[in-house]
């Protein structure tokens, strides 16, 4: 397994996505593609991800971003706590869509703080 993503506040994904129009969505897509596949091996990666959601307006994201986070846990022998049904959330008018957001992030913070963090270096040769 490679590094550990970053942990994000669903808050803070909202707000700066409010604050910059819609630029930091994307941003945020594309970094949790990029860090699950840099982390796993597996997955679109970050260009990919980006752009596949925006040629299809997003669907990609909405569906393939939530397996994505129920395959590291599925890889790592763990319950998959969301998966691309987790994606008919954003059909749920108004409410739907931060409630995605909260199980997407809030799930895949969970695996990056249950992953220990991967140590520099070599271990010392004993004698």
């Amino acid at each position: 397994m490679g590094p550990v993503g970053k942990e994000r506040s669903w808050i803070v994904v909202v707000l700066l996505s409010i604050v910059t129009l819609g630029i930091y969505a994307f941003y945020w897509q594309y970094a949790m593609f990029k860090e699950m596949k840099e982390h796993s091996g597996a997955g679109l990666g970050g260009v990919l991800g980006l752009l596949l959601s925006i040629v299809t307006g997003g669907l990609v994201a909405t569906f393939v971003l939530p397996n994505e986070v129920g395959e590291l846990y599925g890889r790592a022998g763990k319950e998959k706590p969301v998966s691309w049904l987790t994606g008919f959330w954003v059909l749920l008018p108004l409410i739907g869509s931060f409630v995605w957001l909260i199980k997407v992030q809030d799930r895949v913070n969970e695996y990056w703080a249950s992953v220990p963090p991967l140590t520099e270096g070599f271990a010392s040769p004993t004698a």
